[in-house]
Order: C-alpha cells, then sequence, then structure tokens
C-alpha cells in the first residue's frame, strides 16, 4: 500500500500532473493512487523526487505501533 493519493492532496498537486511528469499514462497513475496497483520501487523512487520528498513518506508502515 502506499500514500501517494495523500501526498498529492497534501501538496495540492493533480495526478494528471504527476502521471506527465513520470512519462506515464493518467490510467497507470491513477492505478497507483488508488492502490489498484503498486508503482515499481524505480518507480516509487522517481515520484518522490518529483514530489520533493523521502521515498519513505510514500510508504504505509505495516508495523504495528
Amino acid at each position: 500500500m502506499n500514500r501517494i493519493k495523500e501526498v498529492l492532496e497534501e501538496k495540492g498537486i493533480k495526478q494528471t500532473w504527476l502521471a506527465e511528469k513520470l512519462g506515464k499514462s493518467y490510467n497507470m497513475v491513477n492505478g497507483y493512487v488508488q492502490n489498484r496497483q503498486q508503482p515499481r520501487l524505480e518507480i516509487l523512487y522517481e515520484i518522490a523526487t518529483i514530489l520533493e520528498i523521502d521515498v519513505k513518506e510514500l510508504l504505509i508502515s505495516n508495523k504495528e505501533n
């Protein structure tokens, strides 16, 4: 699971903008955002770079707090 949707909302960024920056289709990015599919690790790092955040901020921990 990822937090791409939450980070985009926090930053006020549209999925279409992210898709353009990644060179991916809107449908592909929407799949990532809706957690229907998970991006490859390289893509996750690219998204983090584009959004200027640490890649860890895009991940949901499965650890119990």
